[in-house]
């Protein structure tokens, strides 16, 4: 069979968009949204299970399929507008490239997702992986204002628009933020820029962990917002205790302005990171969620942050742990067993806590599913989204997990 397949795409898509995984099994490599839906049609008439590989740098490419689906030639920077703050991005395209293209007009997308800086957009988008500057510039969906998506059964469906400011009605784009590709194959995104801030800040607080997200309770109190605001274990931070980071984005004057705030509010001692230190810092931060096959991230409010970290040393570890001290979201990576994490997604939802498993082996994400329902009937729900945007169940995504569905 898949020869037959493998047949069949290379007279779609030509000798060049079509090759064999590890595997073996027959890759398609569409470079436009219109031949991505073709293959999706295709797969979807010849009942083929596909595997969305994207660029392979966060998924690890495990899940069974007919057919592999790579978004690795969907890679241009499409436009960017400086005038409307907004670039047009196909979803293969790396962060960092786009990173690179944007400062070239001064413009920045403020996302800083876990994992390496070549993941690609449309895995930061379908995950909806946002880093520790969700803080001050909110979750990833709040950077997205439309996209493009190939849905199971191939028809290519465009969702939001282009525009900050767009028309009220059904937000299918939020839908595939975070949907995990469970709703289609994102081709390309619409995304919000800003402008690029001219200075980058970050003072260290280390001690024990419930005095610093005491003191990270107490500057979102007074009103102190920093870009970002996190809480990092001490495997994580390389250090010998917690550590709490404070990242401040924006003008000189602002900036400034806000370090002698944080300076002057408790009696914490804040130590400044030199300047050609704070990306490094950063960096490691971000590929400490590739530390272990497992990362799953927790939804709490401020106040819950150390009941949910104990939580997660109760049943797990304390190993690679970050969190939002200001806003909640915490998110642990690690190894363990499917019988471990479905204890902790348990005990989280008897706290009204959902968790999201990120990224794992397959076969525990079968077992689990990314967002496996924690209330009654939003397993119902899913499902009949997935009945209309995959009619024929071509995506082989485990978003509620066999012990949910």
């Amino acid at each position: 069979m898949s020869n037959a397949i493998f047949t069949r795409l290379r007279a779609l898509l030509g000798t060049s968009g079509v090759d064999r995984d590890a595997r073996g099994v027959a890759r398609a490599s569409p470079d436009s949204g219109d031949a991505l839906s073709l293959v999706c049609r295709l797969a979807h008439e010849e009942g083929w299970k596909i595997r969305v590989e994207g660029r392979g740098t966060w998924l690890p490419p495990d899940a069974p399929a007919d057919l592999v689906v790579s978004t690795r030639a969907l890679e241009q920077i499409v436009s960017v507008s400086p005038a409307d703050l907004v670039a047009t991005v196909q979803a293969g395209a790396s962060l960092e490239a786009l990173r690179r293209r944007l400062a070239d007009y001064g413009m920045w997308l403020a996302i800083d997702p876990p994992g390496r800086p070549d993941r690609s957009i449309g895995s930061v988008v379908a995950t909806a992986t946002a880093g520790p500057l969700r803080h001050g510039f909110g979750p990833v969906r709040d950077h997205v204002l439309g996209c493009t998506v190939a849905t199971g059964d191939g028809r290519l469906v465009n969702a939001g628009g282009r525009v900050v400011k767009n028309v009220a009605g059904y937000d299918l784009t939020k839908l595939q933020v975070g949907g995990f590709g469970g709703f289609g194959i994102i081709a390309d995104v619409h995304l919000r820029l800003r402008a690029l801030p001219r200075a980058d800040v970050t003072l260290l607080a280390r001690g024990q962990r419930d005095a610093l997200t005491s003191v990270a309770r107490e500057l979102v109190a007074v009103h102190l917002l920093p870009s970002a605001l996190e809480l990092l274990s001490p495997a994580l931070a390389a250090e010998s205790d917690w550590v709490l980071a404070a990242r401040f984005l924006g003008t000189d004057a602002a900036v400034q302005a806000d370090v002698r705030r944080l300076g002057s509010a408790g009696d914490q001692n804040w130590q400044p990171l030199p300047a050609d230190r704070t990306a490094a810092f950063w960096s490691v931060a971000a590929r400490g969620s590739l530390g272990g096959p497992t990362t799953l991230r927790l939804g709490v409010l401020s106040d819950g942050v150390d009941e949910a970290i104990d939580l997660l040393a109760h049943d797990l570890d304390e190993g690679l742990v970050s969190a939002g001290a200001g806003l909640g979201m915490i998110r642990w990576t690690g190894d363990a067993p499917v019988e471990q994490l479905r204890s902790i997604r348990r005990a989280a939802a008897a706290r009204e806590i959902p968790m999201t498993l990120e990224r794992a082996p397959w076969q525990v994400r079968r077992a689990l599913g990314h967002f496996g329902a924690y209330r009654e009937g939003v397993g119902q729900i899913v499902g009949r989204l997935r009945d209309t945007f995959d009619p024929g169940q071509c995506l082989n995504v485990a978003l509620e997990g066999v012990d949910n569905a």
